[in-house]
C-alpha cells in the first residue's frame, strides 16, 4: 500500500464551468476596492478584509441567504470560497460578521457597487433592458410577535396592527402585508426587475410589507425597454410616484 500524499488545491476543486468562474472573469473588483478601503476601519475585520466580505455580500444576494445560512455556506462550499477569496482549510466568517460589514459599508455604497457590476454586465452584452419583468415577493421577518403582543397588551393597545407595530415593535420598519383576501405575512416586500434576456436581477428594492406594489415603480422599473408586471403596479400611486413608468407600464400590462 502507497503511502503517497496527494495534494489538492481549491482551484482544482471549483468545476471550470461553474458559474462563479464566469462571474469572476466578467466582474472587475478594481474600482470597488478603491471605494472600499475609503471605509474599511482599522481592525480589517478579523484579518478577513472589506473586499472578501463584500463579495459575500454579493454571493449572499445572489443565492437569497440569510446571514445564518451564509456563513455555512462559505464553510462548506468550495466554489464559494473560491470566489471569496479564502483558502481551503480558512475558517470563514460568523454569520454576526456580515450585519457589521454592511452597517459599515452602508447602504448608498452598497447600492453603487452592485450598480457597478451590473453596469459590466451590461457592457458586456449579458443584460440589455429590451424586455424587464417586474415582480414582488414576501420577506417574512425572521423575529416573532409574541414579545411585541405582550408588550402591546401591557401597554393597553387594543390591536396589534400596523399602526401601533412601529410602538412596540423590535424591527419598527417591518409591517404586515397582505396578498389576496388570505394571505397574511410580517415583514418586507422585494421588488424585483428580471432581464428578461438573461433571467438576471437588473434591479431590486425592499420595501415594508404594507406598501402598495406601485409605489416601488421608480425604483424598479428599468431605464428603457418595455416592462412587463401585473396590474397591481398600474394604479394613481404609479402615476404619484413616477409618471415616465407609470405611462411605460401602463401600456404594456
Amino acid at each position: 500500500m502507497s503511502n503517497q500524499v496527494v495534494m489538492i488545491s481549491l482551484e482544482e476543486l471549483v468545476p471550470s464551468n461553474h458559474m462563479y468562474r464566469k462571474f469572476a472573469s466578467l466582474w472587475s473588483f478594481a474600482t470597488a476596492q478603491k471605494q472600499l478601503a475609503k471605509v474599511e476601519s482599522a481592525n480589517n475585520y478579523k484579518g478577513y478584509g472589506i473586499v472578501r466580505l463584500f463579495k459575500c455580500l454579493l454571493l449572499q444576494f445572489l443565492e437569497d441567504l440569510s446571514d445564518r445560512e451564509l456563513s455555512r455556506y462559505l464553510a462548506e462550499n468550495n466554489a464559494a470560497k473560491w470566489f471569496c477569496g479564502f483558502a481551503l482549510t480558512e475558517v470563514t466568517p460568523e454569520y454576526t460578521l456580515f450585519s457589521k460589514v454592511r452597517s459599515r459599508i452602508g447602504t448608498e455604497l452598497l447600492a453603487q457597487l452592485f450598480n457597478q457590476l451590473r453596469e459590466q454586465l451590461k457592457a458586456q452584452g449579458y443584460m440589455n433592458e429590451v424586455f424587464s419583468f417586474i415582480d414582488t415577493s414576501q420577506l417574512i421577518s425572521k423575529a416573532t410577535l409574541w414579545q411585541e403582543r405582550d408588550r402591546a397588551i401591557k401597554e393597553k393597545y387594543e390591536k396589534l396592527n400596523n399602526e401601533i407595530l412601529p410602538k412596540v415593535a423590535h424591527d419598527p420598519e417591518a409591517r404586515i402585508g397582505c396578498k389576496g383576501k388570505e394571505r397574511y405575512w410580517y415583514g418586507y416586500k422585494r421588488h424585483l426587475s428580471v432581464d428578461m434576456q438573461s433571467g438576471l436581477i437588473n434591479k431590486v428594492a425592499v420595501t415594508p410589507a404594507n406598501v402598495p406594489d406601485a409605489r416601488a415603480v421608480k425604483h424598479v422599473c428599468p431605464s428603457q425597454g418595455a416592462a412587463y408586471a401585473d396590474k397591481a403596479y398600474a394604479t394613481k400611486y404609479a402615476r404619484q410616484e413616477d409618471a415616465v413608468s407609470y405611462e411605460r407600464l401602463r401600456k404594456i400590462i
